[in-house]
């Protein structure tokens, strides 16, 4: 997949991963989840919308951090939430 330009790739910052074990909320919870993703803004650590509480894309909306990247092992891919595509 190609990546487009994105005017949000301006909130990337270097980030600390809050809590590499896991998503913030799932741990909090004790919740599953499928796949994290690293909050490029802020570095909150979310679940995928694959996983049933999709925290992510929710931290993406309430705090206004779009872009995140993959936080597995192997996978360097970042993603804005606003325009659903790669960046």
């Amino acid at each position: 997949m190609a990546t487009i330009p994105d005017p949000h790739l301006a909130m990337v910052r270097p980030v600390t991963p809050r809590t590499p074990q896991g998503c913030e909320e799932c741990l909090k919870e004790h919740s599953p989840w499928v796949h994290l993703r690293l909050c490029l803004t802020c570095g909150h650590v979310g679940c995928c919308d694959s996983s049933p509480l999709k925290h992510a894309r929710r931290h993406a909306g309430s705090a206004g951090h779009p872009i995140v990247q993959s936080f597995q092992p192997g996978e360097d891919w970042r993603w804005c939430y606003v325009h659903e595509a790669l960046v």
